[in-house]
């Protein structure tokens, strides 16, 4: 992945597009840092489809558990604390 600093990438913008129409990803740094990458439409689309993606919470995940485990809870009382 080639990186280039925003000043080289205004001066050889055509190129950069190439190569993210090839494949490449291009990252584009600002004071040394990176700020952005160029990719290709296709590489752009898979990445906004897997954002999209439902994702399940940790308690639809344990509620898909085979274990059957029911926990027992203890008949004492709260012990008191001090705040």
């Amino acid at each position: 992945m080639p990186t280039i600093s925003v000043a080289e990438a205004k001066a050889g913008f055509s190129n950069l597009v190439d190569e993210a129409a090839n494949g490449e990803f291009v990252t584009i740094t600002r004071h040394g840092k990176p700020a952005a990458v160029i990719v290709s439409v296709e590489a752009a689309e898979a990445a906004q489809k897997a954002l999209k993606m439902p994702r399940a919470n940790f308690g639809d995940f344990l509620l898909t558990f085979p274990g059957g485990i029911e926990p027992e809870r203890t008949p004492a009382k709260m012990r008191d604390s001090d705040f």
